[in-house]
């Protein structure tokens, strides 16, 4: 691993020996980490001793990882309520941990996280590839505005910033006017956030600051933590607005790897970045099945660690379904396959039939920025299925009252053109649902 942060600016690759090599060499190294990996997990770990016993003996190949089954959240979460606080799943002693975190808990009960300091490592340096491709450099000053309380997204993802030579400011959440004056006063280029939060931003710069969000000479914008950045409408709006290049840099899970993919200047797609340390499967959401990875393949994203030392996983479902869209090299090299993330399993519902993501719903409305301001809430009342999809959606800045019954219209027109299912919409006035540094919620379930 090389953390050289005196490399030249305009290099294209962080990582230029693993970054450019084909896919079957790829492939050949993961073998080789695997049957070193598959060794540890079947001496150290508890948990995969004791589930995957009929297998323990056998030397396991990837290919042969169909025989496994799955490992779910839920599971974990178990074993650290019967050993707290690692589960027995962690694979090494307590002195080999260096560094803690939890995830949110917003699905169920949070779980601990822990990594040694070769975990790390590999977190910063695969993660750096993706900050790398999207723009990040050592002559940049980047602010990053993630939670530091325990999150990995904070801690963690602020030393992947910094392993590639940029230069970070530790700001976190809250107290967005001081933010706005460290951008003026600091000559920072860069942001690190959820792409929800330029909107709370734009908010604060319009009642306090009396500057324009372009005022702040942001180059940069690095994002993560919610779905949409691959809808063209959207990132050409906030590029509008602001000036600055955005970047969907933060695909990953607090479990598996803090990043596993993000997009650079070229596609709208993600770079799975991780291949020397998470194995990736795409599995039917119905029948489980691996499906190939190939280009126009749509399944659920199952990953194994080639590189873990304190908690791996075999397996492991992340409910994020995803659509690979190519698996050739890029025009600048680079050799990862691309992929975009449809939406999530646990947060798929049913509408007469038709399976519905929130992340689907969001860009049709944000396909339409002349009537919506692209904030919504889909309200589900009861367990489902339902007959339509119901929502309010925030009308646009300017937008007059008077419009608001044909924007419902077009709105509505636009989702069932786009998802395939009939939505009544409800406009609700600009900036009525609030703005916020952490994650957005899509949805409001109520009682039959």
């Amino acid at each position: 691993m090389n953390f050289d942060s005196t490399r030249l600016s305009s290099a294209i690759y962080f990582d230029e020996q693993f970054e450019t090599l084909p896919l079957p060499e790829v492939r050949r190294l993961q073998d080789g980490l695997w049957s070193a990996q598959w060794d540890y997990v079947r001496s150290m770990s508890m948990f995969y001793r004791t589930k995957l016993s009929h297998w323990i003996d056998r030397e396991m190949t990837l290919d042969s990882l169909v025989e496994f089954p799955f490992t779910e959240k839920d599971e974990l979460r178990v074993s650290q309520e019967g050993d707290s606080p690692f589960g027995n799943y962690i694979a090494c002693g307590e002195a080999l941990v260096s560094r803690l975190h939890r995830t949110s808990g917003t699905t169920g009960r949070p779980l601990i996280l822990a990594n040694s300091k070769r975990d790390a490592q590999w977190v910063a340096h695969a993660g750096a590839r993706s900050m790398w491709a999207a723009g990040l450099r050592p002559t940049d000053r980047v602010v990053h505005c993630l939670n530091y309380c325990m999150w990995t997204g904070g801690f963690t993802d602020h030393t992947i910033l910094e392993a590639t030579g940029a230069t970070v400011i530790p700001f976190g959440v809250g107290n967005t006017r001081l933010l706005i004056d460290s951008i003026l006063n600091l000559g920072i280029n860069a942001i690190s956030c959820t792409p929800s939060y330029p909107g709370l931003i734009e908010q604060v710069l319009r009642e306090f600051a009396r500057v324009r969000p372009r005022d702040l000479k942001l180059d940069l914008g690095l994002f993560g933590g919610e779905a949409g950045l691959d809808n063209p409408d959207l990132r050409s709006a906030m590029e509008n607005t602001w000036g600055f290049k955005v970047r969907n840099a933060n695909f990953g899970l607090s479990e598996v790897l803090s990043i596993l993919g993000g997009q650079t200047e070229w596609t709208n797609d993600l770079l799975f970045h991780a291949s020397d340390v998470v194995f990736a499967e795409i599995v039917d959401p119905a029948t489980l099945q691996r499906l190939p990875l190939v280009e126009g393949t749509v399944g659920e994203l199952v990953c194994t660690h080639l590189r873990k030392e304190c908690q791996p996983l075999i397996r492991y479902r992340t409910r994020d379904v995803i659509s690979v869209t190519q698996t050739r090299p890029g025009p600048d090299g680079r050799t990862a396959w691309r992929f975009r993330v449809t939406g999530r399993t646990d947060d798929m519902f049913n509408v007469r039939g038709v399976n519905v993501f929130p992340g689907a719903v969001r860009v049709a409305v944000e396909s339409l920025p002349q009537f919506s301001s692209g904030m919504f809430r889909i309200v589900l009342k009861g367990d489902g299925p339902y007959d339509r999809i119901t929502m309010r959606v925030e009308a646009a800045r300017d937008l007059p009252v008077a419009d608001w019954s044909r924007a419902a219209r077009e709105i509505e027109a636009a989702i069932r053109s786009r998802v395939g299912s009939t939505a009544e919409v409800t406009m609700v006035p600009y900036e009525h649902f609030p703005r916020t540094e952490g994650k957005t919620r899509w949805i409001d379930k109520e009682p039959a």
